[in-house]
């Protein structure tokens, strides 16, 4: 079911509603849906729901085609080159109800690229040749080839699609994900993604080659975009500033995503304070706020009260540079705009400019409103550390020196043309060090794993298959007599910010047999070799999918493709 665009609030003395942060132990009136209570969802599942291990199944298909191609599009009033979904930066957003399956049918139409779409914090239980994650789950889709990925909404809240195809995504082949359920606080208006994003002067794989240029530093960005679109910073008689509508007196959902490739934002509305919500695919007990820090995969919905006086106002979204990742070569940056219903011009607010974060921290009052304890018996004696390599200069395969990163001791280059999925079903026992695993086959039991920072720059750490407890993060290296450990109910997501010479101890239960990846979502680093492999549960993996012949198809045409053009073989990770 989906929700209305406008509800009647329930009377405020009725016993059935919740509060926000009443926790667990309260109940929905049975039968309270989300247009009487935004916590209600169909009258079964409520914000309650212990959505890991139950849920809706509505029986409902949504379909979506994508055919991918290379297009000019002007997202800041001058035309360029972009790798775009059915014509449109970003692309099509993907619309579903919480319990509903969906179904995309992806055509490759681009010239001289493949491609494979992840389809990101997507937790694909027991469904890992879905995730989207080419020389892993599966080959890339050549050229004039199509495939059809599957999967369950169990998760419902906001995130992004994205190729995880090099750096691909770079280039604009990414677009939105929108899942309705329910939520921890009343809103009257959704007005949808706002997905944050940057352009550079050339094309993704171009930068990346300069990106990887030894000693160089990473590209600075020409523009940032809000949903596609912005202001042109050499010409502000180019381009256009995205806009949104609030109406007055009624609260607002936004649903902010960083899609960038190396930006980590502040955001913020002048003159209004934001509710937050939800982080990543988390539903939290609600929190007030000026601004939010978002890095790069991360999602935030929040609520804005259109409590301020008729006009329009600056929607902020600031790259905070340093360590944090790239900026515009003069530090500038072009907003958004909030306009009042009937009020229209450039704004006049001058902020409050909320101050910067150059240290890439996470939003600190994350509690989720599904309580979960982290079973810590085991900690002493399984966990893994994880070191994150300072970057590091070697020579590629075509003998140029270039910049690597190390993840668990290894640089990530994966085998586009024999994926890990066949090779597990091949039988194979051994992997070379390139393709970087780590086994796990303690079934439901707890992983612990504590990835510390041997550089000054900040990662987005991203880990699919799995939200994770952040059980504790620092500045420093780890020292487990010092550090604050938090095992109730900690902050669960899955994109974590990893301090510059600091820790990340994370915690997630080992409950979803398949192969899922680890690794920095800055585009750059996981291009070069920022990555590793989850073997989870080997043994139990094919019991819940099928190499079908569609999955070999796409290997034998993308082999067809890819075998004879020595100058399109992959140079960097392939991720």
């Amino acid at each position: 079911m989906g929700f209305s665009r406008t509800f009647a609030l329930l009377c405020l003395s009725a016993p059935a509603l919740v509060s926000a942060t009443s926790g667990l132990g309260a109940r929905q009136t049975p039968g309270c849906t989300n247009d009487q209570s935004r916590l209600c969802w169909d009258g079964t599942f409520d914000i309650n729901t212990n959505y890991y291990t139950s849920g809706p199944r509505t029986g409902k298909t949504v379909v979506y085609n994508f055919e991918l191609t290379n297009v000019t599009l002007s997202p800041e009033g001058v035309p360029r080159q972009v790798l775009a979904i059915n014509g449109q930066f970003p692309g099509p957003t993907i619309v579903a109800d919480w319990g509903d399956t969906i179904q995309v049918n992806v055509k490759n139409s681009m010239t001289e690229n493949a491609t494979s779409i992840h389809w990101h914090g997507i937790r694909q239980f027991e469904n890992s040749k879905n995730d989207g994650v080419n020389g892993v789950t599966e080959c890339p889709l050549a050229p004039d080839d199509t495939k059809t990925y599957t999967f369950i909404a169990e998760q419902y809240g906001t995130t992004w699609y994205h190729s995880h195809y090099s750096v691909q995504y770079g280039d604009g082949a990414w677009g939105a994900i929108q899942i309705n359920g329910p939520a921890t606080a009343e809103y009257d208006i959704d007005l949808g993604p706002i997905a944050l994003s940057t352009i550079y002067p050339q094309t993704a794989f171009q930068e990346a080659a300069l990106a990887e240029q030894a000693g160089a530093f990473p590209p600075a960005i020409q523009n940032t975009l809000i949903n596609g679109t912005n202001v042109n910073l050499g010409d502000a008689t180019k381009g256009s500033a995205f806009t949104t509508t609030f109406t007055p007196n009624k609260k607002h959902r936004l649903r902010f995503i960083n899609t960038s490739v190396d930006t980590f934002f502040v955001v913020s509305v002048d003159a209004h304070n934001m509710t937050v919500i939800q982080s990543d695919f988390v539903a939290i007990d609600p929190y007030t706020t000026s601004s939010i820090s978002i890095g790069i995969g991360q999602r935030y919905d929040v609520i804005i009260d259109a409590n301020q006086g008729s006009g329009t106002y600056w929607l902020r979204a600031t790259p905070q540079g340093g360590f944090c990742g790239a900026m515009t070569t003069d530090g500038s940056t072009n907003n958004g705009i909030i306009a009042y219903s009937g009020s229209s011009g450039t704004p006049s607010s001058t902020g409050p400019i909320p101050p910067a974060n150059t240290a890439c921290s996470d939003e600190t009052q994350l509690v989720p409103h599904l309580p979960i304890t982290v079973d810590q018996t085991a900690f002493s004696t399984n966990q893994t550390d994880i070191p994150v390599s300072a970057p590091f200069t070697t020579n590629d395969a075509q003998g140029n020196s270039v910049t690597r990163w190390q993840l668990n001791g290894n640089t990530m280059n994966v085998t586009f043309d024999y994926p890990t999925l066949q090779q597990l079903s091949d039988g194979n026992t051994t992997f070379p060090a390139q393709l970087n695993p780590i086994f796990l086959n303690n079934a439901n039991g707890t992983a612990y794993w504590i990835i510390e920072n041997q550089s000054p720059i900040v990662h987005p750490i991203h880990l699919h298959g799995h939200d994770f407890n952040v059980v504790s993060s620092g500045s420093t290296a780890f020292d487990p007599t010092t550090a604050t450990l938090k095992w109730d109910n900690p902050p669960r997501r899955d994109v974590a910010m990893l301090p510059g010479n600091g820790y990340l101890l994370i915690a997630f239960k080992v409950d979803n047999p398949g192969v899922w990846i680890m690794h920095c979502h800055i585009a750059w680093h996981v291009s070069q070799g920022l990555s590793l492999q989850l073997i989870e549960r080997q043994d139990e993996i094919f019991d819940h999918i099928t190499l079908d012949d569609e999955w070999e198809g796409t290997c034998d045409k993308f082999k067809t493709w890819y075998d004879p053009r020595g100058s399109l073989k992959k140079t960097d990770s392939g991720l």
